[in-house]
């Protein structure tokens, strides 16, 4: 049976967590209700981490990974994952491990018919400041996108691969995936999952580049949507 479902994992300095990431995704991989593989993205980490993927992916045809020279951060590193991916679904979550990989269980159910299927964190475990700026920035991009997305930065979700290769992708731009596949005609749904606190490890985001940062790429969005190019072959001979 061929593989379905590639989850890419993006990794900067995690290796507190990884062999807890090994041990989920092989859990989630027995139950998963399409066959699916693992894709590291190791973007430049200092630490141990990428010695540590190098011995996960050893003998084991479930988990691949690539590696960047140094460190370029989130969004190149989601894009890299969807260039490489072959499946005709790609997933992506975080290697905090505040959502569990068990979920996509429960986004997989929408998966033949819509595009992209994302988490809605509920119960959050984060800190009164980390909630606060992840809801004033939701609202902020609701406002722009018009996307009727919760929680667009939950690093929990599915997408159909030919359209997730179709988005150009910028800095930042992970935290509009619905948006974009809105602007291909996709269609995208959300769906509860559970939330937990992080037990490892160091988040790399705060409460400036939680808000600053994405205020500034709506704009960003709101010019890629004026000028994105978006078409339907009725037919071909090639």
């Amino acid at each position: 049976m061929e593989y379905e479902l590639t989850v890419i994992i993006p990794v900067y300095n995690e290796e507190e967590n990884l062999l807890r990431v090994k041990e989920e995704m092989e859990r989630f991989i027995k139950s998963a209700k399409k066959k699916s593989k693992v894709l590291f993205v190791n973007d430049g980490s200092k630490d141990n981490s990428l010695n540590i993927i190098k011995k996960i992916c050893q003998n084991n045809t479930d988990f691949s990974y690539i590696s960047f020279d140094k460190n370029y951060g989130l969004s190149p590193a989601i894009k890299a994952g969807f260039d490489h991916v072959q499946t005709p679904w790609v997933g992506y979550i975080d290697a905090d491990l505040q959502t569990s990989p068990m979920d996509f269980n429960l986004l997989l159910p929408y998966a033949d018919d819509y595009q992209l299927i994302t988490g809605v964190r509920a119960n959050r475990k984060d800190s009164i400041t980390k909630n606060l700026s992840s809801k004033i920035a939701n609202g902020i991009r609701r406002t722009f996108t018009h996307d009727g997305m919760d929680d667009t930065g939950c690093p929990l979700k599915i997408l159909q691969t030919e359209y997730a290769k179709r988005i150009p992708m910028f800095k930042g731009l992970h935290r509009f995936l619905p948006a974009m596949i809105l602007l291909q005609n996709g269609k995208i749904i959300q769906t509860p999952i559970e939330h937990f606190e992080r037990v490892a490890g160091k988040s790399k985001f705060h409460f400036w580049n939680r808000l600053i940062g994405p205020f500034s790429d709506c704009f960003a969005y709101l010019w890629m949507k004026k000028k994105y190019i978006n078409y339907k072959v009725e037919e071909k001979k090639i």
